[in-house]
Order: C-alpha cells, then sequence, then structure tokens
C-alpha cells in the first residue's frame, strides 16, 4: 500500500490529506481563526465535585468549564481518606499551591473527598475539591452543549517518546518485537527520566540511534520544566502548553517508514515542515517534496472530488447503491441502499455484493468524516448466518487501519450494527459546517404552501377587525416567488375573498417560514396586531 501525505494551504485554510493507493483515507483541516483543544495542557481550578456523576468540572478558562471523569484521574491523585472536619486555612496554604498541582504534594484538607470504584483497584479516594488547582490535558473538543473532555493523565507528546510526568511507568509500544532493541529503549528512558516521571516509547524510535531518542526526551524534559515554571508563578486557571499545529501533528504521527511522499504546496509551510522532519526525523527528509505545479494540488491527485463528497449526505458505491449518512444529537445513523431493483432469486447475492462494498466505504468514511461516539449502520437483510458473521468480521478487519479505537457488536436480529468510535475532536461536519438558520437543523423547511394558508388566515382577521384596502406582505423571496408563479389562485383569490390588494415584498432576512405584514405599503408594521 503507497501512502502520501498532501498538505494544501491557501490564504484562509489549511488541508492535511492522507491518501492510501491514491484513495483519500484521512482529511484534516485547519482555518486560522479556529483553535483547537485537543492535547492543550491547562492549569484549571476545580469549581464542582459531583460524586453522583463520578466527575468534577473544571475551569480551564474556556467559555464552559471542562468535565474530568475520575477514570481519567492519575495514579498520585488516588488516596485513602483523611479525617473528617473543617479546614480553615486559606486557599493558597491549603488545596490552591502549585505543590499539588504538580503533584508534588496531596492537598492537606480535612473534607470528605470523592470515591471512584474500580476493577484494579477496588474503592480509592480521589484527590479532588472545590477550588484545587491542577494540571490537566484535553483529550475530546466540545461537541453540542458538552465542554472539552479532559484528564489529569498529561502526557507530552515527541515523535518518538510520549513523556508522563505524573505516571512512573515505562511502556513500549507493542509493534517494537525484538527483545534487544526494546531493552535498549528502556535503558535509554531510565536513564533520562527524572524520579517520577514515566513514558511510552513510540514505534518511531525503533532502530533509531541513542543520540537521535535522547534528543527527543530532552526536548520534551526542557518543555515540561517551563510548564512547572508557568504552574509556579499562575494565579489562575491558564493556558500552560499548545498543541502543535495540524501540519506538524499529522507529520509527527503519520510520517514513518510506510509513507512514500510528503508533498506541500505552499512555500512557508513547506519550509515549517522542513524543519520539523530535519529536527525530529532527519532520515525521512528525502521524503519532503514542494509541489510548484499551477493546477491545484489536489485535483491533480485525483482526490479533490473525494474531498467534496465528504461533505454530501449520500455516498455512491460502485455497485449502484449508496449510504446515506445521518447525524442525530446521539448518533450517526448509516443506511445502506442496493438501488437497484432485484427478483428473488438474487436477493440475497446483491444483498451480500453490496453491503461488503459498504463495509469498505463506510470504514473509510468514517476515519475520513473523524465521526465518533455511538454508530448506527442498517445494512440490507441476509438470511444467511453465515453471511452476517462475515459481515462483522470484514468490518473489523477494515476498521484495523483506524487509529481511533472502535468497538464493532454483532448485526441485530434487525440488520443493524451498532458500533462505537474513539471521539477525540469534532466530526468534520460539524468542523466545516453550522445549524441551518432556516429549517435549524432539523433539514426540513415548512412548505410555501404551509406558508401561503398562515398569511391567508392572517388577511382574514386583518379583514375582519379593518376596512383598510390594501396591505404589504414581506417574506422570503422563496415563498413570493411560489405566490407570483400561482398569481391566479393566490393573490387574485385574496383579492376577490377579502376585497385586498395585497403587495408582495421580498426580504431574504426573513426566514422562509415567516413573514412580516406593513399597513398599505408604508414601513408601519400590523403582524402582531392580527395574530
Amino acid at each position: 500500500m503507497v501512502r502520501r501525505i498532501l498538505i494544501n494551504a491557501t490564504s484562509g485554510h489549511l488541508r492535511v490529506a492522507i491518501t492510501e493507493d491514491g484513495k483519500l483515507a484521512e482529511l484534516f483541516t485547519e482555518a486560522p481563526d479556529s483553535e483547537h483543544q485537543v492535547g492543550n495542557i491547562y492549569l484549571g481550578r476545580v469549581m464542582k465535585v459531583a460524586q453522583g456523576m463520578n466527575a468534577a468540572f473544571v475551569d480551564i478558562g474556556l467559555e464552559q468549564d471542562a468535565f474530568l471523569h475520575f477514570s481519567d484521574v492519575d495514579s498520585t491523585m488516588e488516596e485513602d481518606a483523611t479525617d473528617d472536619g473543617d479546614d480553615d486555612r486559606p486557599l493558597s496554604e491549603a488545596v490552591g499551591s502549585a505543590d499539588v498541582a504538580l503533584r508534588t504534594s496531596k492537598a492537606d484538607s480535612k473534607k470528605r473527598l470523592p470515591t471512584f470504584s474500580t476493577k484494579r483497584s477496588g474503592q480509592i479516594k480521589i484527590n479532588l475539591q472545590a477550588k484545587q488547582m491542577v494540571v490537566v490535558q484535553v483529550t475530546r473538543e466540545a461537541y453540542h452543549q458538552k465542554g472539552v473532555r479532559i484528564t489529569t493523565k498529561v502526557g507530552l507528546t515527541g515523535r518518538n517518546v510520549v513523556l508522563l510526568p505524573f505516571e512512573e511507568t515505562i511502556g513500549i509500544s507493542r509493534r517494537i518485537t525484538h527483545p534487544r532493541e526494546r531493552k535498549r529503549l528502556r535503558q535509554i528512558a531510565t536513564s533520562l527520566l527524572e524520579p517520577g516521571m514515566g513514558c511510552i516509547i513510540r514505534t518511531a524510535a525503533q532502530g533509531l540511534t541513542d543520540d537521535d531518542v535522547r534528543r527527543d526526551f530532552t526536548s520534551l524534559l526542557e518543555d515540561w520544566r517551563e510548564i512547572e515554571k508557568d504552574v509556579r508563578t499562575a494565579t489562575g486557571p491558564m493556558l500552560l502548553h499548545r498543541e502543535e499545529s495540524i501540519s506538524h501533528s499529522v507529520i509527527r504521527d503519520v510520517l514513518k517508514e510506510d509513507v512514500a511522499q510528503v508533498v506541500v504546496d505552499d512555500r512557508k509551510v513547506f519550509r515549517d515542515v522542513k524543519a520539523y522532519v530535519q529536527r525530529s526525523a532527519p532520515h525521512l527528509l528525502d521524503r519532503l517534496e514542494f509541489y510548484g505545479d499551477t493546477r491545484p494540488m489536489l485535483d491533480v491527485y485525483g482526490i479533490e472530488r473525494d474531498v467534496l463528497l465528504s461533505h454530501s449526505r449520500r455516498v455512491p458505491l460502485a455497485s449502484g447503491g449508496s449510504l446515506i449518512i445521518d447525524h442525530t444529537e446521539a448518533m450517526v445513523v448509516i443506511d445502506v441502499n442496493s438501488g437497484r431493483a432485484s427478483n428473488e432469486r438474487t436477493q440475497e447475492g446483491i444483498a451480500v455484493k453490496t453491503n461488503f462494498e459498504a463495509v469498505k466505504e463506510v470504514a473509510r468514511q468514517l476515519r475520513l468524516r473523524d465521526i465518533g461516539g455511538m454508530i448506527m449502520i442498517d445494512f440490507i437483510d441476509m438470511n444467511q448466518e453465515e453471511n452476517r458473521r462475515r459481515l462483522v468480521n470484514e468490518m473489523r478487519r477494515e476498521l484495523l487501519r483506524d487509529r481511533a479505537k472502535t468497538v464493532v457488536h454483532p448485526l441485530s436480529p434487525l440488520g443493524i450494527m451498532q458500533m462505537t468510535r474513539q471521539r477525540i475532536r469534532q466530526s468534520m461536519a460539524e468542523r466545516t459546517s453550522q445549524e441551518c438558520p432556516f429549517c435549524l437543523g432539523t433539514g426540513r423547511v415548512i412548505s410555501p404552501e404551509s406558508v401561503v394558508a398562515d398569511i391567508d388566515r392572517w388577511l382574514r382577521r386583518f379583514r375582519a377587525g379593518t376596512w383598510s384596502v390594501g396591505v404589504t406582505v414581506a417574506t422570503h423571496p422563496y415563498i413570493v416567488h411560489y405566490i407570483e408563479r400561482n398569481k391566479s389562485t393566490t393573490l387574485n383569490r385574496w383579492l376577490r375573498s377579502y376585497f385586498l390588494r395585497v403587495h408582495m415584498r421580498e426580504d431574504d432576512s426573513i426566514e422562509a417560514g415567516d413573514f412580516r405584514c406593513f399597513s398599505g405599503t408604508s414601513s408601519n408594521e400590523i403582524t402582531n396586531r392580527y395574530l
């Protein structure tokens, strides 16, 4: 499989596309005025501990308090029960100190601590109290009405290493299988880590020289010392460390030996990426290439159509079928359509063919659109149990390439596959679109016939209350055009029925299902008077 990373930059937008065998697999977008929080490290203040929800709400300086579930609290914040009683000392001396935030000491409080039941340790107490300062990291973007999700399991990510300031463990990627290599990398980490710190050694470190791995460790340790310095001088919630830009983070996480090419079409971005690769992975510098053609890069590589299709509700399949992707408040629903009629003798065969095509496309669209949370897929009914089992196994195989965690459940009796996919950031639909001001997110608007009926009822009440012979109705151009096309059955009928000369006026600031009425041709609005 040939993988490429294509970085397309314009004055107002940055797109990073990952292709597999020439087909778009993942797409990341970033606008200059947009702000991404995932990976950012903050100093926060605990505002509320909700024992019933096994969670705390933390002010990290954003508009909405962040959500911290007790399962996302690191082991250094677990402790035994303390004696009950009041602690009358000032906050700065009790639970607000930098030492507590940096885990160099425990909060000395007599207040009751919240508890949490875990499979590993059973019932534990969480060292979290209201007004306490704590260092946290964002693990999921805000979406809908929910704030960002955070963890106290802070990690500074480098290309080869993830530094864990509060975890005294050394983990090594499972993809590094050779015992001698694992031992070498562990010895490097042990020689560099400070007491109380841990790390995860990433797959990219395999085969690198000791100096290359040490360079990554040294850089991350310096970053952490700067964070500690900021915490000790902070007076309230603040941003301590900002995650790198989309282009840098994708290069950091994706650029490995299996990537054949990194193509960038902007000189400034190219220089930035080149400097980053020179610093973090100089052995891969030959993979970088500047795109200087005047033709749009994504058109030349044949994926612009796929980019446009990633915003579409309908995704066609090769055999003539299609996927219909709908977003609801709680989940994403995907419907698989065959698109062709068939007789009973070939129904199972067509269902199998379309469903297996759909599995590959669904797995690709989940990655491409970055869809997370609960997902329901309504496949075409198949009668044979063997085909149903094969379909589930095929979906699990297709999702092995997905870097997000996924869980796939067997097909239900109704042919519906239930699955979950790790939600890290907003989906592409949430990042690149907004709620329709006319339908308010329902996908439907009031029909013009219904609006005309509402206007008709208003005119009837208007006629009953006044003997004016003229009125102006302002409404959306879509409704005005409908009325003018049906002039004989609307305007003429109103003239005959109510002895009213109705003048229509276009106003695109009015929602498609609404209207405003004015006396004669004046600007005196009288809508509410006759509602």
